[in-house]
């Protein structure tokens, strides 16, 4: 049965930086996916990566370093 779990979800001002996220984050293997953006949330391109509330620190240090601004940054309840 799929349950709600609470993950770390960044939203993007544009699909360029979601993609380019997603890049850097399977390389550095942090994080999890490209998700739809959750309702909670209001996003330019509808795209969000999900990941790991522990993680946060060290993608906030990768998007710092490869000149990602996120929209939005938030722990939401995600289904998985």
């Amino acid at each position: 049965m799929r349950r709600k779990i609470d993950k770390l979800v960044i939203a993007f001002h544009t699909t360029a930086d979601a993609m380019k996220m997603e890049s850097i984050c399977k390389k550095e293997s942090v994080g999890e996916r490209l998700i739809p953006v959750p309702r909670e949330i209001s996003a330019g391109c509808g795209m969000a990566w999900c990941a790991d509330p522990a993680d946060r620190d060290r993608i906030e240090v990768l998007m710092q370093d490869n000149q990602i601004d996120p929209q939005e940054m938030r722990i939401c309840k995600i289904l998985v």
